[in-house]
């Protein structure tokens, strides 16, 4: 096993590499998510799957209120943006979303995604 260091958003991989990609809070910190999700797309074999967990903006309007208005501040002292919608992401990406589930409240979740 090989491990390489690159970005998210143009991986040095050949078109249809793998057959799953596996994500673990990475598309709070990547500057342009759909385009990262877009090689994960191109990067996967046709029928391929995408597994994530991520954390993700909430739907309770209250929370995303606070959500959004702390998420300047938490992404330039800690780096990452907490106001993400990584589910309609990954559809703009053109990957079909299979599974979400939420793991804590609505905030952190499971994306199960496939590439038709």
């Amino acid at each position: 096993m090989k491990l390489e260091v690159m970005d998210a958003q143009n991986m040095r991989f050949p078109d249809e590499t793998f057959e799953t990609v596996v994500t673990t809070c990475v598309f709070c910190s990547v500057p342009d998510p759909v385009k990262g999700l877009s090689e994960i797309k191109r990067v996967l074999k046709p029928g391929g799957r995408l597994f994530m967990y991520e954390h993700v903006i909430s739907r309770n309007r209250l929370l995303a209120f606070l959500m959004k208005t702390m998420n300047p501040i938490v992404s330039r002292v800690l780096g990452p943006n907490i106001n993400r919608d990584t589910v309609a992401n990954v559809k703009k990406a053109g990957l079909t979303v299979v599974k979400q589930e939420n793991i804590q409240y609505d905030v952190f979740k499971r994306i199960d995604a496939l590439k038709a």
